[in-house]
């Protein structure tokens, strides 16, 4: 019945009340919606689904407001729907009111009484309203299309200022109100407003005498999506439990409550057609009018969704064309109950249905799933061995390898595509053994796969045995399918234009990899370089993110400042992507700034890169990053004089090391620090016998000079320790200086200084600072400690204070500045000889002196600055030396270290 009352708390509430409870303390205060209807325009239109509290909400604000007696509420109830009714009704309501008692006239219905007159009569009353006056047009939806909204919006368009208009319906009306909302006399409040906040929430249970704990309270926000009606029964469900966790995870559309109130508020009130697309879309996450159309038989079924998500019906549009829709998660719940129990024999045919044409349509991930729903295991598979290359370059791995696991283990022993992408899984999960059995099962089976498909599976096939070759550092397995790989990158008949870039891309990354770890450094960058540009062209940043990754390992040999730039480069773009916390290629870029930072003295930023690696390599494991990610863990350790822990982390990166066919690029390195953590123990013999049946190549090398040295230093035979440096100080200007040069230089310094040499050990030193101060490294000094030589040092007329007043904070126990972490990557790499001219910057040397020390043409070194300059993204000197400073490319400035 349409009814009228004076002020909200004559009336009864309505269905599209959230359930009334019995709650403690009043209402839950909507802050923010309570202000916006104080600062409201003349008319207020409030549009949401069912249960969502449009009238709870005008209630409480109006009782909070103080304006019980100046609001007028009418109800235009389902059951009569008669305008001149109507229009009375609403008359009595407003002449109710104090406001109106004296001004409306009162209006008795009479045969052939005209719903236009009364309108006109209620304005003109109304015209000499003085005090503000509220009007509620509650359930306005069930209003009669046509005529009475037509009304409503001309009385809304003419009403006079001081009165507030309030429209609470379940669906938008065709009010025509543009004007309105064009002058900010409009204000809309929508379902997404209406919903309740997690703080709302837990004071809705705490005043209903059910106060949840945190975890349970988010995840039944999460199940109603702060829908009021569902919180609401939630809390009358939840009296008398004793388990709210249970409770709430068990919670749902198919809740006796909940269900019974969708079924009567929504689903009954549908026409059968519409509740049958309902009931048959269910079994999707998302639908849209072409699918709607498929499942349900019919014609129509995107303007049907359009309709109920503008009917607020608990359809929820995805885009701005609205072409896709998502329901409710209750109203989802409810509907597939209702179609397991009244349909169940048609679930598989609509999975399959849906499956094919997600499938046709470029959905793959939702296909598979379908496929798998149905039970149809041949047509799943099929769909993802041709998408796991694709759902791997675009990041997707997780989503993969969850898919893959919803195969029975028997499917994948007996599908040679599937076994294919199992060895791919185990792989990435650290199982070798088990990757290699997939691959020889695969291998064995592939006689099963189709003619049709055997082109696409050999290339499959390939790619594993190239990836597992990879993985265990097998050089020489790796080129032998990079050229089988790259012989078959055409498009052909058996591969489709589009895979071939996309194989080729990859196997010139997984070929560069193997030849940066191999220590094959040209043939690395050449194929990293090619592998970055091939990823760019085709637009594949997953394959960009590896390259650049290992390529920042790879620089390390050449230049710490060069492997910190492309590590942060590389690291950017896994953040940009959202794969920073995933992928084994960001561990890889989180290994190498570890491992540059650790150089330049900065160890507790070094460790948190290194702590980053730990945490994603535990999910997305590669053996040869894993290993120098414990080894430099042990390096650090050792920088901190923590020499035992060192040796225990030598001892946990050994069993990944065996995993390894071959040693990778940083094994001698490695067991140079290995060697000299024994020295540090005091195991010398050890030293001695492993230097003994070392072969002579690898101890005639820098690194193992240099262990040499130490462990003469450390028999107090200073003369032996310089005679073991001799062979490798001869050339005191090296092509390429790396920090084990710069660690000669210092234990040559030692080892004079103890032999009376002051100049010796003062020439030494020096030199030592010099290459140290050029790429900020300050490591060397923290490993062989000589404070008392470096303090003797500084008053000898240096030109490396601020570099000695550093090393020496740092053995003190003083933190260097803060890293650069938070520093924009550089978009463009600068070049060696750009880094070479950099390090002469923070000096007052003009660009003729520059260009003297370093033999060049004062031109040159001016083009180069220009460079450098436009890379950085400055204008001077003093900005250039600033920036290059706070991304690590040169060592932080004395004054800023405390």
């Amino acid at each position: 019945m349409i009814g009228a009352a004076v002020g909200p708390s004559a009336r009864s509430p309505t269905a599209d009340d959230p359930v009334v409870l019995p709650v403690k303390g009043g209402i839950v205060s909507r802050g923010e919606l309570f202000e916006r209807l104080a600062g409201a325009g003349r008319v207020i239109v409030v549009s949401a689904p069912a249960g969502s509290g449009k009238t709870f909400l005008l209630r409480s604000w109006i009782g909070e407001a103080g304006l019980s007696d100046r609001a007028a509420w009418v109800s235009a109830g389902r059951d009569e729907r008669d305008r001149g009714r109507f229009w009375i009704s609403v008359q009595a309501a407003l002449r109710s009111t104090p406001a109106g008692v004296g001004l409306i006239r009162e209006v008795t219905p009479a045969p052939g009484l005209e719903p236009e007159a009364v309108v006109e009569w209620l304005l003109e009353d109304l015209g000499a309203l003085e005090d503000l006056l509220w009007l509620v047009i509650d359930d306005a939806h069930e209003l009669e299309a046509g005529d009475a909204v037509r009304e409503l919006a001309l009385f809304a368009m003419r009403a006079p200022a001081r009165l507030r208009l309030a429209v609470l319906t379940r669906r938008d009306l065709l009010l025509g109100l543009h004007r309105l909302r064009l002058e900010g006399e409009l204000t809309e409040i929508r379902g997404e407003d209406l919903r309740f906040s997690v703080d709302e929430a837990r004071a809705l249970f705490a005043m209903a005498g059910t106060p949840m704990p945190d975890s349970a309270l988010a995840l039944l926000h999460e199940r109603t999506e702060g829908w009021a009606a569902g919180l609401r029964l939630a809390a009358l469900t939840l009296m008398g439990r004793d388990d709210p966790e249970r409770f709430a995870a068990q919670f749902s559309g198919s809740e006796r409550a909940v269900a019974d109130y969708l079924v009567d508020e929504v689903l009954e009130r549908l026409p059968e057609h519409v509740r049958q697309l309902l009931l048959r879309t269910s079994v999707l996450e998302r639908v849209n009018g072409p699918l709607a159309d498929l499942l349900s038989g019919g014609r129509g079924g995107e303007r049907v969704l359009q309709d109920l998500e503008r009917a607020n019906a608990f359809v929820v549009s995805l885009d701005s064309r609205r072409s896709w829709f998502r329901y409710h998660h209750l109203f989802a719940e409810l509907l597939a109950l209702e179609l397991r129990r009244t349909a169940p024999q048609e679930l598989p045919g609509l999975h399959m249905i849906a499956a094919e044409w997600l499938a046709e349509h470029g959905y793959p991930i939702e296909a598979i799933r379908h496929a798998q729903t149905a039970e149809s295991w041949g047509i799943a598979a099929r769909l993802l061995a041709d998408n796991w290359l694709g759902l791997f370059l675009d990041g997707r791995i997780a989503t993969a390898r969850e898919l893959l696991s919803r195969f029975r283990a028997e499917t994948l022993a007996t599908d040679p595509e599937l076994a294919v992408l199992a060895a791919s899984d185990r792989r990435m999960a650290g199982s070798l053994n088990e990757a290699e059995s997939y691959l020889a099962l695969a291998e064995r089976e592939s006689g099963l796969v189709p003619a049709e498909r055997r082109g696409r599976f050999q290339v499959s096939l390939a790619s594993g045995r190239l990836a597992f070759a990879q993985a265990r550092n097998d050089a020489q397995a790796v080129v032998s399918e990079a050229e089988r790989l790259l012989a078959t990158t055409q498009p052909t008949e058996t591969i489709e234009s589009g895979l071939g870039d996309d194989v080729r891309a990859s196997v010139l990354t997984d070929l560069g990899i193997v030849e940066a770890w191999a220590g094959r450094r040209e043939d690395a960058e050449r194929h990293l370089e090619q592998a970055l540009e091939e990823a760019r062209r085709i637009g594949r940043p997953m394959l960009e993110l590896q390259a650049l990754g290992s390529w920042a390992l790879l620089s390390g040999f050449r230049s710490v400042a060069m492997s910190e730039q492309r590590a942060r480069q590389a690291i950017e773009l896994a953040r940009r992507h959202g794969w920073d916390e995933t992928t084994s290629a960001a561990a890889t870029a989180y290994v190498a700034l570890g491992g540059a930072t650790l150089w330049r003295g900065r160890l507790a930023e070094a460790e948190g890169w290194l702590d980053r690696a730990e945490r994603v390599l535990e999910h997305a494991t590669q053996p040869t990053a894993a290993t120098v990610l414990r080894t430099t863990r042990a390096f650090l350790e050792s920088a901190r004089g923590r020499h035992v822990k060192a040796a225990a982390a030598w001892r946990d990166a050994e069993p990944i090391a065996g995993l390894l066919v071959m040693p990778h690029m940083f094994a001698t390195r490695e067991q140079a620090l290995k060697l000299e953590t024994l020295v540090h123990l005091g195991e010398t013999e050890r030293v001695v016998r492993a230097l003994a049946d070392m072969d002579e190549e690898v101890r005639e090398t820098t690194q193992m000079r240099v262990v040499l040295a130490g462990l003469r230093l450390a028999h107090d035979d200073p003369e032996a320790a310089a005679d073991a440096l001799a062979p490798i100080l001869v050339d005191s200007t090296p092509v390429e200086w790396s920090v084990w040069d710069i660690k000669a230089l210092l234990l040559e310094a030692i080892a004079r200084d103890a032999l009376r040499d002051p100049g010796a050990s003062s020439r030494a030193l020096e030199a030592a600072l010099d290459y140290a101060e050029s790429g900020g490294l300050l490591l060397p000094f923290l490993q062989h400690p000589a404070p008392a030589l470096l303090e003797r040092h500084s008053r000898l007329g240096t030109t490396h204070a601020a570099l000695i007043s550093e090393i020496l904070d740092l053995l003190s126990g003083h933190a260097p500045g803060a890293g650069p972490s938070d520093a924009a990557p550089l978009r463009e790499a600068l070049s060696e000889s750009e880094l070479r001219v950099l390090r002469y910057l923070p000096t007052n040397l003009s660009a003729p002196e520059i260009a003297s020390e370093l033999y060049l043409g004062v031109s040159t070194v001016k083009t180069h600055i220009h460079h450098i300059y436009a890379k950085l993204g400055v204008h001077r000197r003093a900005e250039g030396v600033e920036r290059a400073r706070a991304l690590g490319l040169l060592a932080p400035s004395a004054h800023t270290r405390r």
